[in-house]
């Protein structure tokens, strides 16, 4: 099975790509860190004194997710959507089947680190580089619209997400190299699937 890591800040655009690729090649399914979360009494606490937690590896439920990342990579099936909610901090599952998956997006902030923990080397990567003002527009109306926060929180937590994020990965920081591709506002998107998929 292709697998397909796409990385990038808060609010680069990881989303938007994985829907770019699933619409024109059809067979494939996207995993996103965002829905793998920590939950429960620990996690409540811990937000409260970590800054930046959702921005933190100690956030992310690594166990759950290659729970399931496992499971569609050697059974070319998925029975479960996971959903997180950042209001409540709940993972919602819903059963849905898709079968004969071909391909595996993994997007979102901790998909290069979870990308370092495979021994199969054979993936794709894709490093999105937008510009810090565009990121922070994005995450600011996606914050407020959908994880009740005002301007000013969203903004706060938007720049130490930016921080955390660089701060964690620097250049060349993932073991795979043959196979990356950095993407970036005038990158051909198109000419760049071709090679994926053909």
């Amino acid at each position: 099975m292709k697998v397909i890591f796409i990385s990038g800040p808060s609010g680069s655009g990881k989303t938007t790509l994985s829907n770019q690729i699933i619409k024109k090649n059809k067979n494939g399914i996207v995993l996103s860190t965002d829905n793998y979360y920590k939950t429960g009494l620990i996690s409540k606490l811990l937000q409260k004194f970590v800054e930046g937690f959702f921005d933190r590896s100690i956030s992310f439920n690594n166990k759950l997710f290659k729970k399931d990342f496992d499971f569609i990579y050697e059974n070319g099936v998925s029975i479960c959507d996971r959903y997180y909610n950042f209001e409540k901090k709940t993972i919602q599952n819903i059963l849905s089947e898709t079968k004969n998956i071909s391909y595996l997006i993994v997007e979102g902030i901790f998909a290069k680190e979870f990308s370092n923990t495979l021994d199969n080397n054979d993936y794709i990567f894709l490093e999105i580089k937008t510009k810090k003002d565009e990121c922070m527009k994005r995450v600011v109306q996606r914050d407020i619209k959908e994880r009740g926060k005002n301007k000013k929180q969203a903004e706060n937590d938007f720049l130490k997400s930016w921080i955390i994020y660089y701060k964690k990965f620097k250049p060349n920081s993932i073991k795979n190299n043959t196979n990356k591709f950095i993407i970036e506002k005038n990158t051909d998107i198109d000419h760049i699937l071709k090679k994926l998929f053909n």
